[in-house]
């Protein structure tokens, strides 16, 4: 047989690993150490990270909820601004159609009275034609008919004389 006690070395720390209750009470005890300089530390300071986050998130929702109150009256804004563009836009529609109605019916009007101007001018055309083809004819026989008078005549000859 073999004998253990011989095969086993002779480091200090195996020989604490085959004490595993009292590496467990050692590990224990620095466990509590910890956690009670941890505590310690956080009494001293006064700083709990836990009530910062709780600060800090309900600070953040505090945030949170006005930036979306802000969003919601900015938005009610611009829907009224919105609608007030809608009614001003109707309101130049409406003035555009009446512009359109009042335009349609000048250039009716204009149309009109183009065509009364146009006859008009036919007509003084003709007139003007009558009256010059009228003058025409009472020329032609007053032309025939007129003589010089004969006092004229005898101031023409005497010149011819004397001039001779």
């Amino acid at each position: 047989m073999i004998d253990l006690a011989e095969d086993a070395p002779s480091n200090p720390l195996f020989r604490l690993g085959a004490q595993p209750i009292a590496l467990t009470a050692a590990a224990l005890l620095l466990l509590i150490a910890g956690v009670t300089s941890i505590a310690i530390w956080r009494a001293y300071t006064g700083a709990a990270p836990e009530t910062d986050r709780v600060v800090a998130s309900r600070q953040l929702q505090a945030r949170t909820a006005q930036a979306s109150e802000q969003l919601v009256e900015k938005t009610k804004g611009l829907e009224a601004t919105q609608q007030e563009s809608i009614d001003q836009l109707q309101v130049v529609q409406d003035q555009l159609q009446t512009v359109k109605r009042l335009l349609a019916f000048q250039q009716a009007d204009t149309k009109r009275l183009s065509e009364q101007v146009a006859t008009l001018n036919e007509s003084i055309d003709g007139l003007r034609q009558s009256f010059a083809s009228a003058r025409t004819t009472e020329a032609e026989p007053a032309s025939v008919t007129r003589r010089k008078p004969a006092r004229h005549r005898a101031q023409a000859s005497a010149r011819k004389r004397s001039r001779g």
